[in-house]
């Protein structure tokens, strides 16, 4: 089911879909492929909304630095000194976070206009396209991408990324949602387990310094779940690598409310971000985001999982989000 969310300046009309199943409604838009809210039930089968995002299009409009639920790309993450060599040649991106590129550039995924679609019956799904010309904020290649938000039987929401070149380029999309379980107040007392022993250290402007770090007797250490808290923005190694199918990577709890999040993912990297730089109408801390991607600057670091798709090469990545609730308090 579509409905007229807004208009943009130029008179582009901006529609959001809503996607129910198995108790679970997530409603997402045709502007940057924005997962606007996610409405699941807690423990007592009182449902709030668990994603943060804005009520109007303008909050969108005006307030894009958090890209609250946006798809990123052409790369999420930075891109340091917004440059990368590829196949012997040097590509300049747009620099928009200092020196460096972030999520895309000045005008990224988060920030066009996608084509939808249904998919399957039931209005349970939708797939979001478009194409991203060569040149598109440096990046070459003409990028033919699609998204496709499922809501599967269990009430899940899968994200499957797929594209297509017609250059040698690079590519690492991403969600950007922000969680709280709560459905509102600070998120820092959720628990977080996360099955990745190592993190890619980063200097001053989080780019990745020097080798993978083991996490062990360190703040990063979530192999066994505790307490978020706060002060992170860091890519945490996955142990399982890529993968061809989704593996279970994160458990987020809320023990408040007992809802659960899960996420399973193909990616082999996931960037905790606590939200310690939102602005209003929000505040620091609000949500946490659970990026799933490959590791910043992968394009000037050959040790890292490449991100170089080729013509002929089909680019898949597959993400799910799945709810649940635990009984006890």
């Amino acid at each position: 089911m579509s409905e007229l969310f807004g208009t943009l300046s130029d008179g582009t009309p901006v529609h959001r879909w809503t996607l129910e199943r198995a108790g679970v409604r997530v409603r997402v838009l045709s502007y940057g492929g924005i997962v606007q809210s996610a409405e699941v039930p807690d423990r007592d089968g009182n449902t709030a909304d668990v994603v943060l995002g804005f009520a109007a299009l303008d909050g969108y409009l005006t307030h894009p630095e958090p890209y609250l639920g946006a798809l990123v790309g052409r790369y999420a993450n930075r891109i340091a000194g917004a440059r990368f060599p590829l196949d012997g040649r040097t590509y300049a991106l747009a620099p928009n976070e200092g020196a460096n590129s972030l999520h895309g550039g000045e005008r990224g995924f988060d920030k066009h206009v996608w084509d939808v679609s249904p998919v399957g019956d039931g209005g349970h799904g939708v797939r979001l396209s478009r194409v991203s010309p060569h040149g598109e904020e440096g990046f070459p290649g003409r990028l033919e991408m699609s998204a496709t938000y499922t809501l599967e039987e269990s009430g899940a929401l899968r994200i499957a990324y797929e594209a297509v070149t017609d250059a040698p380029t690079v590519l690492n999309p991403t969600n950007h949602s922000y969680f709280n379980l709560s459905g509102s107040g600070h998120a820092g007392g959720h628990e977080l387990r996360l099955a990745a022993s190592r993190i890619t250290p980063v200097d001053a402007g989080l780019i990745p310094a020097g080798d993978p770090q083991d996490v062990a007797d360190t703040r990063f250490d979530f192999r066994r779940a505790r307490k978020v808290g706060s002060g992170y923005d860091h890519n945490f190694v996955l142990d399982k690598g890529v993968t061809d199918a989704a593996e279970e990577v994160a458990e987020l709890y809320d023990p408040a409310s007992g809802r659960v999040l899960t996420v399973a993912t193909t990616e082999p990297g996931l960037q905790l971000y606590t939200a310690d730089h939102l602005g209003e109408p929000f505040a620091p801390g609000d949500g946490i985001a659970l990026e799933t991607q490959h590791f910043p600057d992968s394009p000037n670091r050959p040790d890292f999982p490449s991100t170089v798709l080729r013509p002929g090469e089909v680019f898949r990545s597959e993400t799910v989000y799945a709810f649940s609730v635990r009984r006890e308090a």
